[in-house]
């Protein structure tokens, strides 16, 4: 069984490959996807040096849940079913992917609804890639 720890390595933390998922000029190589109550945004990345396949991060919008308590107790339920099921998703050898998860819901979700909304999400990642290379 592979460990389920999740490692510094493997969080998206440069400002220039977060500038260039979301940015403005570079809309070209980057895509998204929708699954209620979470949206995808990913692109390739083979400057990216680190030897992990995919770099995350979590968003969740003081706009979308105003109470901190809230807003931190969604982020470690989009962490957790992340961690849960990055084992299932598969990358083409080599690949290297900047992968943001932004929460859209207006209130706090169950952790079910976050976990199937993340399996689709990952299963939009993966068949990207697949047609890609």
């Amino acid at each position: 069984m592979k460990g389920l720890r999740l490692y510094k390595k493997e969080k998206l933390c440069s400002t220039i490959a977060i500038d260039q998922l979301f940015g403005h000029g570079a809309a070209d190589d980057v895509h998204g996807a929708l699954a209620f109550p979470l949206r995808a945004v990913w692109r390739l990345n083979p400057t990216r040096h680190s030897d992990a396949p995919i770099a995350f991060l979590i968003s969740v919008p003081k706009r979308r849940l105003r109470h901190a308590v809230d807003r931190v107790a969604m982020r470690r339920r989009i962490r957790e079913a992340y961690r849960l099921n990055r084992h299932d998703f598969h990358l083409p050898e080599g690949a290297r992917v900047d992968l943001a998860f932004v929460y859209v819901g207006s209130s706090l979700m169950s952790y079910a609804s976050v976990e199937k909304a993340m399996l689709r999400l990952l299963g939009d990642v993966e068949k990207s890639f697949r047609t890609d290379f």
